[in-house]
């Protein structure tokens, strides 16, 4: 590839591009062809030619870098001829220089799979100034309809990482490192890729900690020697003793802690460089049959614990369960000599294999059934990989079903929200804020306008349009699908609804006020009753809506006081009862004595305590409207006697009238267990008992739990002792009382 044009070519830069190019086409082999490479040679001659590809922020020659990804790739993952093709070409793609639909024609879709995951990648770094949340390393997997992208995420990231330790672009090498910890290494983690793993994070150390990985390097080097001579010790009778075992082979190799590792250490147990025991470990791998691995590795084990003295409470068993991204081995620490802790780590040339390349060594141990136990974000993938061919892992099937129902959605900022698919503009809104939500009145979707029942797609960015004249509606409820949003507009609506029901009430006040008649609760709660209201809130929400008319309640009430003719409020004559003969103190004052038979005086019965026959009773002389029996019991009858005992008048019933009986109305408050058919017991046992009249009932339910008011129409005080003590029998009720 004699590359020419604006994008100058060094001399050093031409001899990369050559040993660059012969170690692909040895690692392709026979699969890329001439031809495919002078179309690959084409297209970049055109984007350089035409400017569409110069050197980048640090310097670097970006046709290299691509080319040192695509061998990382190949030689340490083993992807071959369309992962080549796939890098070589993505810069073209981006520039313009060739399209997907040619790209799908030569190379097949595999390839424009993968360009094609690469160009929303593209997109999404467009929108996001930051990646470094996990959210978009969801969205990032729940684009994926290749994975092989994600690895070429990464090893590009590595790639570049290697080569800008001497760039004067401190900023920028600063910001690429800060991803690489927050996005790639993590993603190389969940992946299995603990090799490009470990040198991602050390990088990043070198990068934004350089004195801390100066000093770290200094010591691992000054201590290399008595490291090594340590292990040698430590492994001689190790292998000794294997070696009297000739049907395993293996091989023992040491290991140190990475630099990020031994200072993320220090740094949680908050000691020095000398304070870390295990910087080293001890790998014994072992070359056997998948159906001996776990028998092998369990006998390299006890070899080792009778030569050492294990610790029981290190003893890691991922063969029995493996990690979630595949990863198994045995570990155990045990006391070497010197009284120094030593970490040995037992695995197969498999497990080996898989823990160095990660998922991607699944395809070369294809046949061999995993574990279950893989965390959410691996499940659907690793299933897949272990059961196809190489050539087969960018089948449909390969893509990732684990986001299949959700959906990452972008702020103008930048910012990702996790939303589950079918969400609308108004359950993003909600998931912004409350008072956001409350207030939205459509959105701006990748710059195009739209109303809020607008259904999101993965990747949107979204700007919501608020109005402070917009408020929550009931039809809201229809439109969105998350429980938060359904929840906030359930609240919403609630809180409008008492505060319209709240200044409902005091237009009804003020204009009784202006007509000089008393608001009384009691009998404006009975009006709203005999208006079909169950509920005051739904009758003040009508009011506060207009359908209700103010004058026209103020009308009804007069009307429902003046032709009331309810037996309890009914004016009698003073014949139906008879005032004690005797007279008789109450109180601290005199008492008035009206001779017996008093004929010509109106009474009537007060509707605090509604006395009926039987109650002990008293008269009280008011200063228009004659006499008021009350209850002895009653809740004013203290203040009464107290006030003016001289208008207190002791008072009796009569005998009955044999011709007949009066009923006189009782309201009773009833509590209990919500159970199903309470009220239809209820109103049974009411009826059965004669001379009892079921006037009203009105009863509601929260919790599991009832309260009421029922209005009875009695004849006598024994009767309604008699219906009280049978209302309190019945099961679910708890507690009957007369108000």
């Amino acid at each position: 590839m004699n590359m020419s044009g604006i994008l100058a070519f060094s001399h050093e830069d031409r001899e990369a591009l050559k040993m660059l190019c012969r170690r692909l086409r040895g690692e392709a082999q026979e699969k890329i062809t001439l031809s495919d490479y002078r179309f690959l040679k084409s297209c970049i001659d055109k984007a350089v030619a035409e400017e569409k590809i110069t050197r980048d922020r640090f310097g670097l020659n970006p046709i290299i870098l691509d080319l040192k990804t695509a061998y990382l790739v190949t030689g340490e993952i083993g992807h071959r001829r369309d992962i080549i093709i796939s890098i070589v070409l993505n810069r073209c793609m981006q520039a313009g220089v060739v399209d997907i639909k040619d790209v799908d024609n030569r190379f097949g879709k595999n390839v424009s799979n993968i360009l094609t995951s690469l160009a929303k990648i593209n997109g999404l770094y467009a929108k996001s100034p930051t990646v470094e949340s996990e959210n978009f390393r969801n969205l990032l997997l729940s684009f994926a309809d290749d994975m092989r992208f994600i690895l070429i995420m990464i090893a590009d990231r590595l790639v570049l990482m290697r080569h800008i330790a001497e760039s004067d672009n401190n900023e920028a090498r600063l910001q690429v490192a800060n991803e690489a910890a927050k996005l790639y290494a993590p993603l190389a983690h969940k992946l299995g890729f603990y090799k490009m793993k470990s040198e991602l994070e050390d990088l990043v150390v070198k990068y934004t900690e350089p004195e801390v990985y100066a000093e770290l390097s200094r010591k691992l080097e000054e201590t290399a020697a008595s490291r090594e001579d340590y292990m040698k010790n430590f492994i001689h009778p190790i292998e000794k003793a294997l070696k009297s075992n000739p049907h395993i082979k293996y091989r023992i190799k040491g290991r140190t802690k990475s630099i990020h590792s031994i200072w993320q250490k220090m740094k949680r147990q908050k000691c020095s460089f000398e304070g870390i025991y295990d910087i080293f470990a001890i790998r014994i791998i072992i070359d056997s049959e998948p159906a001996n691995e776990k028998s092998e590795c369990w006998q390299v084990y006890s070899l080792v614990t009778d030569m050492y003295t294990p610790n029981p409470h290190r003893l890691r068993d991922w063969l029995s369960v493996p990690k979630s991204n595949g990863y198994e081995s045995l570990h155990t620490t045990v006391m070497g000599p010197e009284g120094r802790w030593v970490e040995v780590q037992i695995r197969t040339e498999r497990m080996d294999t898989i823990a160095e390349h990660g998922l991607a060594a699944h395809w070369r141990y294809k046949g061999v059934k995993s574990e279950k136990g893989l965390d959410n974000l691996l499940a659907s993938i690793r299933d897949t990989l272990e059961h196809i061919a190489e050539e087969d892992v960018s089948d449909t099937k390969f893509k990732m079903e684990l986001y299949k129902d959700d959906i990452f959605v972008f702020t103008p900022k930048g910012d990702l929200f996790h939303l589950p698919k079918g969400a609308t503009i108004l359950d993003f809104a909600f998931c912004i804020h409350t008072g956001v939500g409350s207030k939205c009145t459509g959105a701006l979707v990748n710059g195009r306008n739209v109303p809020f029942k607008h259904v999101l797609n993965n990747g949107d960015q979204v700007e919501i349009v608020t109005s402070n004249s917009q408020s929550p509606k009931p039809a809201w409820l229809k439109i969105v699908k998350t429980s938060r949003a359904r929840a906030k507009i359930r609240q919403a609506l609630k809180d409008i609804g008492a505060r319209q029901a709240a200044l409902a009430r005091e237009t009804l006040e003020r204009k009784f006020k202006n007509h000089k008649i008393d608001f009384d609760e009691r009998e404006i709660d009975r009006l709203i009753r005999k208006m079909g209201f169950k509920r005051l809130t739904d009758f003040y929400q009508q009011v506060a809506d207009g359908y209700i008319d103010v004058s026209e309640v103020l009308q009804r009430y007069k009307e429902m006081l003046a032709g009331d003719d309810t037996p309890s409020e009914t004016v009698h004559s003073a014949q139906d009862f008879t005032l004690n003969n005797e007279p008789e103190r109450m109180g601290s004052g005199d008492i008035l004595v009206i001779e017996n038979n008093l004929k010509g005086v109106d009474y009537k019965f007060a509707k605090c305590c509604t006395p009926i026959f039987g109650d002990e009773i008293f008269g009280f002389v008011t200063i228009s409207n004659g006499i008021s029996i009350h209850r002895k019991d009653c809740s004013n009858a203290r203040e009464l006697r107290e006030r003016y005992p001289w208008r207190v008048i002791d008072a009796r019933w009569s005998d009955r009238d044999a011709n007949g009986k009066r009923l006189y109305a009782v309201n009773l408050r009833i509590v209990g267990h919500d159970d199903i058919g309470i009220v239809t017991n209820i109103t049974s046992v009411i009826s059965q008992e004669k001379d009892v009249i079921l006037r009203s009932i009105n009863i509601d339910s929260h919790d599991s739990l009832f309260s009421g008011t029922l209005t009875l129409l009695v004849d006598e005080f024994s009767r309604l002792t008699k219906i009280i003590r049978k209302i309190e029998g019945i099961k679910g009720v708890k507690q009957v009382s007369r108000v």
